[in-house]
């Protein structure tokens, strides 16, 4: 009988952890600095032509 690869179940749920960690980190961080999609999608007016403005 094969013997079960414990080394391969726990890299497994090493990834699932910091998988989990950096979704808990980008989403603490998208909720301490709240941006706009629309702000993001809107290029800032462009100065050097003020007719466009």
């Amino acid at each position: 009988m094969a013997r079960t690869n414990y080394s391969y179940e726990k890299r497994g749920r090493e990834l699932e952890k910091q998988k989990k960690k950096e979704e808990k980190r980008l989403k603490k961080l998208a909720a301490k600095n709240p941006v706009s999609e629309e702000a993001e999608a809107t290029p800032p007016p462009n100065e050097e032509n003020p007719s466009e403005a």
